[in-house]
């Protein structure tokens, strides 16, 4: 959708809002132009100990990244404080009147966070979201043809096609370590690949205290991924259907906001936080809000004609609670949602034809990810920049000599960026060449 629809579908709500919208988003864009190189480059370093020459001028350069950063924050600091430290629904009634328009943006600061509309530090968690570009629109999200495997299948081909060898279905039981240093792995079933380097996309929990051999770690290092936080309030529930949600009453055509960010059970602030509320108090949500993202609409491949495919991401649920869930519970968990949507989509309940529930405790058994959090631990700023994953533990690089952290638990965390694998890759080379 371009500025000027926005623009005139927020007026229907409030013209002093589309107004204001404007306004918010250039503050957005000139924040996001600001912070975003810090993307790439690896945090700055206090420590003395910044392994010779080439690591001083890495240090040097972060840390002039992070100079360059703070001075384009001129004029607008004050703003930029607040966004990144204060609750998402303070920023927000700053700056609007309407309701369902604060709420719809609000959920940005809440997605895969356990933060609540009046939680401290959600507005850093609406930036993390708008960080970013692609294709040179700034803040933009898209949809890879042939779904999220395909960008796997790419990166996968270069690396064939650079000679290195992909073994699939080969479970690392554990990181081999002696004296200190990373000797390889070992694999489910005995097996052994020696190697001289290590790098672990799994969370930093998964590695350090589940791959390692007991007693590799000092206790005070050990004390820190424990703190690491992971908490996750989401599940995620993929839904094939024998058509399109029909929002409008227009049928089964593909209109313009099925190719968006759906929100449901966010028509206003009080909605929010009420879920959040209910989470607090240790159980599910009873009107859970959600964000619906239906990819077929705009690549027809992942679905038969005429049949779609929604994704959906609801919350707020404890991970406590859904690792008691039976299927049992799951199923009826599932069917309470799309009954909520039918009062959206009337007939979305009769178009489905399967889906699959992925409860934070599924999250973490199938795919590792500890808790259940997308991001590989929680975006406070006590789990950001110089303090991620945690404040004694940052960067890429691990007490064990040859063993380095790749994944979103590094800064600059989670989202489909490929960062903190990029800087994973460029610590481990540059201390492979030296």
């Amino acid at each position: 959708m371009d500025e000027n629809s926005n623009y005139h579908q927020i007026a229907q709500f409030s013209a002093r809002d589309a107004e204001a919208f404007v306004k918010y988003e250039k503050f957005l864009n000139q924040l996001v132009d600001s912070i975003d190189p810090l993307f790439d480059v690896a945090p700055p370093r206090f420590s003395s100990n910044t392994r010779g020459l080439a690591g001083n001028w890495d240090n040097l350069q972060s840390w002039r990244e992070l100079m360059r950063a703070l001075g384009k924050f001129r004029g607008i600091f004050p703003d930029v404080y607040e966004l990144i430290t204060a609750p998402i629904a303070k920023v927000l009634n700053k700056r609007f009147e309407s309701d369902p328009l604060k709420a719809t943006l609000a959920t940005d600061g809440l997605i895969g966070s356990s933060l609540g509309p009046s939680s401290a530090g959600s507005g850093y968690v609406l930036l993390h979201h708008v960080m970013g570009r692609l294709e040179g629109r700034k803040g933009a999200w898209a949809y890879v043809e042939g779904g999220m495997g395909a960008v796997a299948e790419t990166l996968a081909n270069v690396l064939r096609s650079a000679g290195g060898e992909i073994m699939c279905n080969h479970e690392v039981e554990q990181i081999l370590v002696f004296d200190g240093k990373v000797e390889g792995v070992q694999l489910k079933g005995g097996e052994e690949v020696k190697a001289k380097m290590v790098l672990s996309g799994a969370t930093v929990r998964e590695t350090m205290l589940k791959l390692l051999p007991e007693g590799s770690l000092d206790l005070s290092v050990k004390a820190e991924v424990e703190g690491i936080d992971y908490s996750s309030p989401v599940v995620k529930i993929n839904v094939a259907m024998s058509r399109i949600p029909d929002f409008s009453k227009s049928g089964n055509i593909v209109q313009p906001h099925h190719r968006a960010t759906i929100h449901l059970n966010s028509e206003n602030m009080g909605m929010l936080e009420s879920a959040h509320k209910d989470y607090i108090a240790g159980k599910p949500s009873e009107k859970p809000f959600m964000e619906m993202v239906i990819p077929s609409s705009l690549d027809p491949t992942i679905a038969p004609p005429g049949a779609h495919v929604a994704l959906l991401f609801i919350q707020y649920i404890p991970y406590a609670v859904t690792k008691l869930w039976k299927e049992k519970e799951r199923t009826d968990f599932a069917q309470k949602v799309f009954k909520q949507i039918d009062d959206y989509a009337p007939g979305f309940s009769a178009s489905v034809v399967g889906y699959e529930v992925l409860t934070p405790d599924i999250l973490e058994s199938t795919f590792g990810l500890t808790g259940g959090n997308i991001f590989h631990g929680a975006l406070s700023w006590d789990q950001l920049f110089f303090s991620r994953p945690s404040s004694n533990l940052h960067g890429y690089r691990t007490p064990i000599q040859g063993l380095y952290l790749c994944g979103s638990g590094c800064h600059p965390g989670g989202g489909v960026t490929g960062a903190p694998g990029r800087l994973g890759a460029l610590t481990a080379l540059q201390d492979f060449r030296r």
